[in-house]
């Protein structure tokens, strides 16, 4: 296994993080490193995410986990499990009223070595979604 993270500790009780982070096709407007998100969260729904990132790709995922306002998560890749990543976003309250916001996308599946290599780094630009949100939702916009 494979994975990416970010972390951020966001001023703000877990369901007013909810509403933005659940709200994908708004996420070009608060996170520079994503061009476009297509679809809407929903359970079994399919979304598609264009990212700064990876240039001319598009990123086709279904949301496989949906608990408002604790947790939601993406899964795609390849047919018959040859390659899988499984991005989780948390929201996890803590004993002053903030709450820990963190991003973490896991790889795993036969190829995952043969195609990690083509993978490119994704750390930077989680640190910065995870930043985005954070700067959003504490300035009430």
């Amino acid at each position: 296994m494979r994975y990416f993270e970010a972390t951020s500790t966001i001023d703000a009780p877990a369901d007013k993080i909810w509403s933005v982070l659940a709200h994908a096709q708004a996420w070009p407007n608060w996170d520079s490193g994503v061009d476009e998100v297509k679809g809407n969260i929903a359970a079994g729904a399919r979304i598609t995410i264009r990212s700064k990132a990876a240039p001319g790709r598009a990123f086709p995922v279904k949301v496989t986990a949906i608990e408002p306002p604790r947790r939601l998560e993406f899964t795609g890749g390849m047919p018959l499990g040859l390659f899988k990543g499984v991005r989780t976003y948390s929201l996890s309250p803590n004993a002053d009223g903030a709450t820990v916001f963190t991003m973490r996308e896991e790889y795993t599946g036969p190829l995952l070595g043969l195609i990690w290599k083509s993978i490119p780094d994704l750390g930077p630009s989680f640190v910065q979604f995870a930043e985005g949100l954070k700067k959003r939702v504490e300035s009430g916009q």
